[in-house]
C-alpha cells in the first residue's frame, strides 16, 4: 500500500464578487436585488438572501435620491471569511445619516433597518468622486 502526501494548498481563494453599474432610477433596485440573490445563491448562502435584498434595496434607494446622473456601482463580495459585504458606490459626497423615525413617520426607517440587520456593521467611505456605503452580514 502506498501513501500519497498532499502538498499544502494554502488559503482557499476568495469567491469572486459580483458587480454592476446601474442607472440612478428606482427600478435599479430590482436589478440590484437580482445581482445579490444570484451571487448569494451561487455561494450557497441562501439564508442571507432576504436580509441582503432588503439592505441593497435601501442603499440603492438612497443613492437614487442623490441627484447624480451617471451610474452607481453595486457589489456583493466576501472580503474576508465569515461575512458578506453589500456595497453601493454613488457620486455624492453627502453622507447617509441614521435617523430615528417618529411613530407616525413613513420615511427615515431604511438605515435603521440596515443597522438592525447588520448589528451595526455598516459604514461609509468617502472617495474622490463620491462615497461607498457598505453593510456586512455575518455568515451563519
Amino acid at each position: 500500500m502506498t501513501t500519497t502526501e498532499l502538498a499544502p494548498t494554502g488559503p482557499a481563494p476568495r469567491p469572486r464578487p459580483a458587480t454592476a453599474s446601474l442607472h440612478y432610477r428606482p427600478e435599479s433596485a430590482r436589478a440590484a436585488r437580482l445581482l445579490v440573490r444570484g451571487k448569494l445563491t451561487e455561494w450557497g448562502l441562501t439564508e442571507l438572501v432576504d436580509p441582503a435584498e432588503l439592505i441593497v434595496t435601501e442603499l440603492v434607494s438612497n443613492a437614487c435620491k442623490t441627484g447624480c446622473l451617471t451610474f452607481m456601482q453595486v457589489a456583493v463580495r466576501r472580503p474576508a471569511p465569515g461575512f458578506v459585504r453589500v456595497c453601493v458606490r454613488d457620486g455624492s459626497l453627502e453622507l447617509p445619516v441614521l435617523l430615528e423615525a417618529g411613530d407616525d413617520e413613513e420615511c427615515h426607517r431604511g438605515l435603521a433597518l440596515v443597522h438592525e440587520l447588520t448589528s451595526g456593521r455598516w459604514g461609509t467611505t468617502l472617495e474622490p468622486r463620491g462615497k461607498s456605503v457598505h453593510a456586512d452580514l455575518p455568515i451563519p
